[in-house]
């Protein structure tokens, strides 16, 4: 099963796409991780790239649809791959089918899950961190013994500035432009499946289940 991806910060999708890696025994694949696996193996492709980067330029698409197509081109993704963060836009999803096709492969379902921005925002504006351990907590769902006092060393819990609620509110909205577009893209095709990611981790996990093992169709909830 080929599968894309999606979900907005704060939306449990790095945990479900662990869960699907270790359900299914498909790879996760990521682009920047691709970029610096090419980089740090010093592959041509790879040494195109870092040499862009040095320069303080944008890795172009078809740079990074060439290591898409090396990375699905191996071994471990003959049953399959989970693509994480890509396609970004419609002519890269446009590329990434023909690319696929190429090498007689396609996409089988995009997995977009679904949270309610107010809930988005609680949960990642009442997030805390130990600047001292890296200690995580939350304000609402894994309250410290002491309020705003790490557990572990007791040093004074602080807010990271990408958790404000104005910079979360921002980063919802660039992923609402970004990828309203492709998922009626996606939709058109009829690869979309709308998870609700809201509710405990089994029931979005049990949801996930649906649809992969019906070979991407099932629930839309």
């Amino acid at each position: 099963m080929n599968v894309v991806l999606f979900g907005p910060p704060g939306s449990g999708k790095g945990t479900q796409a662990q869960f699907i890696v270790g359900k299914y025994g498909i790879p996760q694949i990521s682009t920047g991780d691709m970029l610096r696996s090419a980089v740090k193996a010093k592959t041509s492709l790879g040494d195109v790239a870092k040499a862009i980067m040095d320069a303080g330029g944008l890795v172009s698409d078809e740079i990074v649809l060439g290591l898409v197509k090396e990375r699905v081109s191996r071994e471990d993704c003959v049953s399959g791959f989970i693509l994480d963060g890509f396609p970004r836009t419609i002519p890269q999803a446009d590329e990434l089918i023909s690319l696929l096709d190429s090498i007689g492969k396609k996409i089988d379902v995009v997995i977009a899950l679904e949270v309610d921005s107010h809930e988005l925002i609680v949960r990642l504006s009442g997030r805390r961190t130990c600047p001292a351990c890296g200690r995580g907590f939350h304000v609402l769902f894994d309250k410290p013994d002491r309020e705003g006092v790490c557990n572990s060393c007791g040093t004074l819990l602080v807010q990271r500035d990408d958790d404000s609620e104005i910079t979360v509110k921002n980063r919802l909205k660039v992923y609402g432009d970004q990828t309203s577009s492709l998922k009626s893209y996606f939709s058109d095709l009829g690869l979309l499946c709308n998870v609700s990611g809201s509710g405990s981790i089994s029931d979005i996990q049990t949801r996930i289940s649906r649809i992969i093992d019906a070979g991407g169709i099932g629930d839309n909830s």
